[in-house]
């Protein structure tokens, strides 16, 4: 088959993937003070070529898509498999099956299931909640306002907001949120066992099964509800609905919280950046910063993974059938075809078209609830503490080395 659309040709004098010493171990580790940048190796695999390979955890080597382009051409791709049941597919870690849910199965079940849960995160309701995100926002800041110094912004506040409205949105007492933070923590964590992974998701999922069982007797307005009901129609097992609460839970609050922190603590060493944000009221320009934020900082840094299902003739390689494929969004992000100058943060940059909630039938189904509530942070935050500084060495701030969620642990502040 001809290449796919946006695929670049094979450079020249490139070695061998299948050579020994040219397969590097993947993830790989960022240089020393440089926390918000792309591990240099994974650079250097960019400028080798848009299809290398890398070593997992389990011996595999899959393909490394390297370039913005060519990752959004096989991203888009209907031979490009999302499955993690599928032999070949690169785990991250090891797994058992599909504990996670849609987002890792194929059409037509995976947009079948996914129609479900799409309304409450369609732009225009998402846009209805901004009131609701900026009391919550302001909530907090009056209480680390009101509390002592130096504080975690992690627990005191990049963790509460997006917990909380997660919660609202699906009819999660909040209250409970050490549990599900907590155990929430072992899923994302790479080094953790299986059995320790099994038993984390196992908890959480008796928990969203005893709220859908809650739901069932005595529906409210909320989105385990409408599941509910699914289950009573027919259309859901009761597990299939537990199941999508765990993902919903799990995504609506850590990848946001870890953006939060890990995007004050960039702007708090870029504070030419950091003076022009507080400076404008303007929200084109709080929702520029956000775009250049998830572009410049990565989170999902461990790579989105993907099995090719049929073979693929693409940028002069053959991708086959069983091949897994990683697609680190952060060298995408970084790449200067796509993002000129693109290791400098500039808030002023048109950046939406950067790949942080990725691309294609499976790009992030919260993304509009995250722009809001990280318009709502950044646009009031730093306004409403504008001495807001570390309180600690940035060599002493604890950053998320383990996980497939980057950020910090902890994040000093005073003011």
């Amino acid at each position: 088959m001809p290449d796919a659309p946006g695929a670049t040709p094979a450079p020249t004098g490139l070695t061998e993937p299948h050579q020994p010493s040219a397969v590097p171990e993947f993830p790989m580790p960022r240089a020393a003070g440089c926390p918000f940048d792309p591990p240099p190796t994974l650079t250097a695999q960019r400028q080798r070529g848009p299809l290398t390979k890398v070593r997992l955890w389990d011996g595999s080597t899959p393909w490394l898509v390297t370039r913005y382009a060519d990752q959004r051409a096989l991203l888009g791709d209907p031979r490009v498999s999302a499955d993690v049941t599928r032999p070949g597919y690169p785990s991250a870690a090891p797994v058992r099956g599909n504990t996670i849910g849609f987002i890792l199965m194929d059409d037509p079940e995976h947009a079948r299931q996914r129609r479900m849960v799409t309304a409450p995160f369609a732009v225009k309701r998402v846009e209805a909640l901004r009131p609701r995100v900026q009391q919550i926002v302001d909530e907090r800041i009056d209480a680390l306002l009101a509390g002592p110094r130096p504080v975690d912004l992690v627990e005191a506040f990049a963790l509460p907001v997006p917990s909380l409205v997660i919660c609202e949105l699906l009819g999660v007492p909040y209250a409970d949120h050490d549990f599900f933070q907590d155990n929430s923590r072992i899923l994302i964590n790479r080094d953790v066992t299986p059995e320790a992974r099994t038993a984390a998701h196992g908890r959480l999922s008796a928990y969203l099964d005893d709220l859908v069982g809650e739901k069932l007797a005595r529906p409210t307005d909320d989105l385990l509800s409408q599941l509910a009901q699914r289950v009573v129609d027919g259309e859901l097992t009761r597990l299939d609905a537990a199941q999508m609460g765990v993902l919903l839970l799990i995504a609506g609050h850590e990848t946001t919280a870890n953006m939060i922190a890990l995007g004050t603590l960039a702007l708090l060493e870029h504070p030419e950046q950091l003076a022009a944000l507080r400076a404008s009221d303007d929200p084109k320009t709080v929702a520029s910063a956000v775009e250049e934020l998830l572009r410049y900082l990565h989170i999902t840094h461990s790579g989105r993974r993907r099995v090719a299902a049929a073979d693929i003739e693409f940028a002069g390689r053959t991708i086959r059938a069983g091949d897994g494929l990683v697609f680190p969004n952060d060298i995408a992000n970084r790449d200067p075809g796509a993002f000129p100058d693109p290791d400098r943060l500039d808030l002023r940059r048109a950046a939406r078209h950067h790949v942080a909630f990725g691309f294609g039938v499976h790009q992030c189904l919260g993304q509009s609830l995250a722009r809001v509530e990280l318009q709502v942070v950044y646009g009031t935050l730093y306004r409403r503490i504008p001495t807001l500084r570390l309180a600690a060495p940035l060599a002493d701030v604890p950053f998320k080395h383990d996980g497939s969620v980057y950020g910090v642990y902890e994040l000093p502040v005073t003011w």
